[in-house]
């Protein structure tokens, strides 16, 4: 299973693109302007705690204020009040934790009014960030994430991540690091972390106390609000968070950032820093690699599947509705309970994609084409789990109901990627368009299609706009010459100045329309 990182810069921000098999996955766009990123750390100043809700809203230097929940200040809320106001005035110089005295834990069922005042100072982390009308959403539970280890301040806790399957290696991992880990710090042990010796780990750890005595440092005399440790930057939070031995390339535009991370590979993976590339060819990164024509053919209302099947992805205000259609497509081999399992897989594999590349999160209901059998539902539903492992995202999938609906609920930390794939009408008899690459698959699909049924053997002819049929016979080798090489069959494309933009039509010799 190959893996490519795309990096594309230019003035105004970056672009990540992560390939699976040649197949986009995620796609990320970091803003310059974009101060509050997830895993930022800021000191900042309460504004005001409300009892009603049980929380506080909390100046961050974000035009709207933050949201701080009871739950999320953290059982050790008071040892780190402590803590800031003796590094802010200098009294505290020694960051390790060792010998500071840590305070009770505060009551998990307590009220806000009781641990935080107005005006007073503490360390957040942003948890989510802002989206849509709201400001980010923050936590003053901190923790530091490296790359096999998260560090969490004021804390004695070492748990391991839960998609560690083997217990024995659960077992060791702790032991491992409970034999390094320095006192007042907590490990959660990541699932990279699996399999490696401590020496590894014990450099991760190290790693990650540098930055915290670097943010203690920041503290003192620090403004309110300002950022005391900065989350890595997309690139390096991505490669951190997903880089394995399947990566075969890391390909950037940019030398600043071609040389950052080809400096943090080489920090993570030694071995693996001559994937890292400088692309320097006139074809820009993302067509070389394809990943423009997949934006466009994947952020639509529909998301076509193989063989005519497709999706339609509604948004709500409340949640994500997805419908499963099989289109046109049909399999005299198989009964219709068959096709619906197979058409139900085919989908859930592009809905575990299509929430990662979109990023949604909240909640989202996929109606799934009806399927009587209950070992067809489990397989289903044991499929899309298998799909959805390798989201970062925390998420939760509900079997199917007996109407054929699946519930998953998805987290959602950034704004949901939503990028607009139809353009103007140069034939100016309608606002806007679906794009032409868009158009062209549908063709392929189409045409798919009719030469696997019974017209394979006659005359087709394509009836389609100028436009479009400039489009498939221009060049060498044209589309039309592709479709020729792959089905051995010559298609006769007929302009028609009659069509609309988007309008076609496959007939036969004889002029008759197939459908």
């Amino acid at each position: 299973m190959n893996r490519e990182l795309i990096v594309r810069s230019d003035s105004n921000a970056v672009d990540f693109a992560l390939l699976k098999e040649g197949k986009l996955i995620e796609l990320h766009r970091d803003e310059n302007d974009n101060n509050f990123n997830v895993g930022d750390i800021l000191i900042a100043k309460v504004r005001k705690p409300v009892t009603g809700l049980n929380a506080a809203f909390v100046n961050v230097g974000y035009e709207k204020d933050a949201f701080l929940h009871y739950h999320d200040l953290g059982p050790q809320l008071s040892s780190m009040l402590k803590f800031i106001r003796r590094v802010s005035t200098g009294k505290l110089r020694d960051y390790t934790l060792k010998n500071f005295p840590f305070e009770k834990d505060i009551d998990k069922h307590g009220s806000i009014k009781d641990v935080i005042k107005a005006n007073q100072s503490l360390l957040v982390q942003i948890v989510k960030e802002p989206i849509s009308t709201k400001g980010p959403r923050i936590s003053s539970e901190l923790s530091i994430a490296g790359r096999y280890l998260v560090m969490v301040p004021f804390s004695d806790r070492v748990s391991v991540s839960q998609k560690i399957g083997s217990k024995e290696e659960k077992d060791r991992l702790k032991r491992l690091v409970k034999s390094i880990k320095p006192k007042g710090f907590g490990v959660i042990i990541r699932t990279v972390a699996e399999g490696k010796k401590v020496a590894e780990l014990d450099k991760d750890l190290q790693n990650l106390l540098v930055k915290w005595s670097a943010m203690c440092k920041k503290l003192y005399k620090a403004p309110t609000p300002s950022k005391v440790l900065v989350e890595l930057n997309r690139a390096s939070s991505i490669l951190r968070d997903v880089f394995n031995e399947t990566f075969t390339g890391i390909y950037v535009d940019d030398e600043t950032l071609y040389n950052q991370i080809k400096d943090y590979v080489h920090e993570i993976a030694p071995d693996k820093e001559s994937i890292v590339k400088m692309h320097s060819s006139k074809v820009p990164l993302f067509e070389k690699f394809g990943i423009e024509r997949q934006i466009k053919t994947s952020f639509g209302r529909t998301a076509s599947m193989s063989k005519g099947a497709y999706l339609v992805i509604e948004h709500t205000e409340a949640l994500h509705v997805i419908d499963v259609n099989s289109g046109n497509r049909s399999n005299k081999a198989k009964n219709q309970e068959d096709t619906a399992l197979e058409v139900n897989l085919l989908a859930a594999s592009e809905i575990a994609r299509q929430l990662r590349l979109r990023d949604m999160g909240g909640i989202i209901v996929v109606d799934f084409i009806d399927m009587v059998r209950a070992e067809h539902r489990r397989k289903l539903f044991d499929h899309l789990r298998e799909e959805m492992k390798d989201d970062r995202a925390k998420h939760k999938i509900l079997p199917p109901s007996k109407f054929g609906l699946v519930q998953i609920t998805r987290q959602r930390v950034r704004p949901e990627v939503n990028i607009k794939t139809t353009e103007e009408d140069p034939s100016g008899k309608a606002n806007e368009v679906e794009a032409p690459i868009v158009l062209i698959e549908k063709i392929n699909v189409e045409l798919e299609k009719i030469l696997k049924g019974s017209q394979k053997d006659k005359g087709i002819v394509l009836n389609a706009h100028p436009f479009i049929s400039a489009y498939l016979t221009k060049g060498f080798p044209s589309i039309r010459s592709k479709w020729f090489m792959e089905h051995k069959k010559w298609i006769k494309i007929q302009p028609r100045d009659a069509y609309r933009y988007l309008e076609y039509r496959f007939k036969d010799k004889h002029g008759k329309t197939i459908n």
